[in-house]
């Protein structure tokens, strides 16, 4: 589980670990630059991964192949991940767009207003990569080829860093685009992405005879319904969750910039440790759909429950770490005195929920190798609508407690999932062995 996860595991970090360095980079360019930055990506990010969630269905089709010692099933599975990625893109890029004139109508701050809606614009122009990149990993990671994956992510900060660099800050003769810049910047890595791991399936491919070729690239709609089947409950959760955190990054929006940066600051923490969890959830996916393939319920089980202790080490640990450090964390991103206070108070209630939120997305990736995407998606909608998002706008705005009252929502939600998904696993690992015992 670990020469899989800690691969991914690090991947992930280097994903977020674009998203921290924009954030300070546009630290420079003050709270308003941090706070439409912050916003943007709470509202691009639900609607995109919600697109890639669409994928996440090659995890289990793929892994299960591979455990059943299937190669052409594998690559079918890829071939139709690809088409699903074209197919979906005009959507993702209208949803991304509606979001201009939702957030004029809700009156958002103007000063924001006026950074988000370039942007946004940018940020857009990179979609169809995005979704190259998921198929070509969710392909390459399902059958135990990692190392592409972790070394496209890392070397692609370095793309990321230049982009922001040259673009926001007007080096090297181009214009000073400010935030707009870093949007472009990051559209230019999401291609720069999408090329490596290519590359990375070409080179598999020559390593194990070029049967990718060798087979038809139409069109497979049974596969690519099995694929939209499995896939839209994940992308369901996605979207679940992902819309939650926009809807809280809005109602942040309407209170003062010190807290709208200091709760945009505090999620990008807490985002950060949820990359590693995440990670170990694609690590269990793919170890328990193999398990599956190669009906081995025992092996299944073990591996699930393998990946839930290696979470729990480590949002353990990064709870201790909110605890008793979060003003020296909210310090690395910006000096304003008025929000490092703010946003160390956020961290400290982040700190409450660090080992459930570790809990759900490793158990939903253990799900999503049995084949149940569909237990995470309702526990989420249940988790984050009905009990975290109500207590959130209820403590914030009716009670007074500002951007406090949202946290506490966010944390009584991701308890209550992370609690319920252990016990559907749970559940779900014990009637596998059991139907195994008595084939």
């Amino acid at each position: 589980m670990l020469q899989l996860a800690a691969p991914l595991a690090l991947a992930e970090l280097g994903w977020m670990l674009m998203g921290i360095v924009d954030t300070i980079m546009a630290g420079r360019l003050g709270a308003a630059a941090v706070g439409a930055g912050s916003l943007g990506n709470m509202l691009f990010y639900p609607i995109v991964i919600c697109g890639t969630g669409i994928l996440l269905g090659m995890d289990t089709l793929v892994a299960q192949s591979f455990g059943g010692d299937d190669p052409e099933g594998c690559r079918r599975t890829l071939i139709n991940g690809i088409w699903l990625g074209i197919g979906i893109t005009p959507l993702l890029t209208a949803a991304i767009l509606a979001t201009i004139p939702l957030l004029r109508a809700l009156h958002t701050n103007p000063r924001i207003l006026l950074l988000f809606v370039p942007y946004i614009g940018a940020l857009a122009t990179g979609i169809l990569f995005l979704l190259f990149y998921t198929a070509f990993r969710r392909y390459l990671q399902a059958v135990n080829v990692v190392k592409p994956v972790t070394f496209a992510l890392v070397s692609a900060n370095v793309v990321n860093v230049a982009g922001n660099w040259v673009l926001m800050y007007g080096h090297w003769s181009f214009p000073r685009m400010g935030l707009t810049g870093s949007g472009w910047s990051t559209s230019i890595a999401r291609v720069y992405l999408a090329a490596v791991l290519l590359g990375a399936v070409l080179w598999h491919e020559r390593q194990t005879g070029n049967l990718l070729f060798r087979i038809s690239w139409r069109p497979d709609f049974a596969r690519i319904r099995r694929l939209v089947q499995l896939g839209l409950p994940a992308a369901g959760q996605i979207l679940f969750e992902g819309a939650v955190f926009g809807i809280v990054t809005v109602m942040a929006a309407k209170l003062d910039e010190v807290s709208l940066a200091a709760h945009s600051i505090a999620v990008q923490v807490i985002a950060t440790t949820y990359m590693v969890p995440l990670g170990i959830s694609s690590a269990a996916a793919v170890r328990v759909g193999q398990a599956v393939g190669r009906k081995d319920a025992h092996d299944a089980a073990f591996s699930g429950w393998t990946a839930l202790l290696l979470s729990a080490l480590f949002m353990g640990g990064a709870g201790v770490a909110l605890t008793l450090a979060p003003r020296w964390i909210i310090r690395g991103f910006i000096g304003d005195a008025r929000v490092i206070a703010a946003g160390g108070v956020l961290l400290r209630i982040a700190a409450l929920f660090e080992l459930f939120d570790g809990f759900q997305v490793v158990a939903t990736g253990a799900l999503r190798g049995l084949g149940d995407t569909r237990t995470p998606m309702l526990a989420h909608l249940a988790g984050y609508w009905a009990i975290g998002l109500p207590v959130a706008y209820a403590l914030c705005f009716p009670a007074g407690w500002g951007a406090r009252g949202i946290w506490v929502g966010l944390s009584a939600a991701l308890i209550l999932i992370g609690a319920t998904l252990i016990l559907v696993w749970h559940r779900r690992a014990s009637s596998e062995i059991q139907r195994c015992r008595q084939v």
